[in-house]
């Protein structure tokens, strides 16, 4: 039988999204076996990330507890004009790190999965509309994950804001085969928009 803080502390990081009771045991026995700094580190950002992180009102993106709106949105260098739709706040990150797009994000909050229970009506959809015409918003880019459920939530999105501007330009991020990816090793979904988007040599 293990010590009970050590069954404790593997309990709690199983909780975590892929970590399984062997995964969990071992990070716990890193942790006891580690400087005593290291687990009081965690242990102290942990406590802090409810306090001192929060959610834009109109992005949706994750800010520091003491702003107002994300600075993706502030930042007088950033187009509002132009907003690109992901599903989840650290999609906005991929997206920077790339330094080629200077518009500002709207975070729908995940995409629509009836199976999962998730509807329309839990999502951002009704907040970006208002954004759309607050802002006078000229480009609206889909960049929801390509997976049915991102499918589903692009093709919801198009409808909705067809139906309130018509003249709204709408763009999807292109997709298809990644660099260094065998077809044979390819999905059904990424290989029919490697189809549907490829171009002329």
């Amino acid at each position: 039988m293990l010590p009970k803080a050590l069954n404790d502390a593997i309990d709690a990081l199983s909780l975590l999204p892929g970590v399984g009771p062997k995964t969990a045991e071992r990070y716990a026995y890193y942790l006891f076996k580690s400087n005593s700094e290291v687990s009081r580190g965690i242990s102290e950002a942990l406590n802090n990330l409810h306090d001192n992180v929060k959610t834009c009102p109109v992005t949706f993106a994750l800010i520091d507890a003491s702003e107002e709106l994300s600075p993706f949105y502030t930042d007088p260098e950033r187009d509002k004009t132009t907003v690109m739709v992901v599903e989840e706040p650290l999609d906005i990150y991929a997206i920077e790190q790339t330094h080629a797009y200077h518009g500002t994000y709207h975070v729908l909050g995940g995409a629509i999965s009836p199976i999962d229970g998730i509807t329309p009506e839990q999502l951002h959809f009704g907040e970006l509309i208002k954004r759309a015409n607050n802002d006078n918003v000229k480009e609206i880019i889909i960049a929801t994950n390509p997976s049915v459920e991102g499918e589903s939530t692009a093709l919801y999105l198009e409808k909705i804001l067809h139906e309130q501007n018509p003249e709204l330009k709408l763009t999807r991020l292109a997709r298809g085969l990644p660099l260094g990816v065998d077809l044979s090793y390819a999905d059904q979904i990424t290989l029919s928009a490697a189809l549907e988007n490829r171009t002329q040599l």
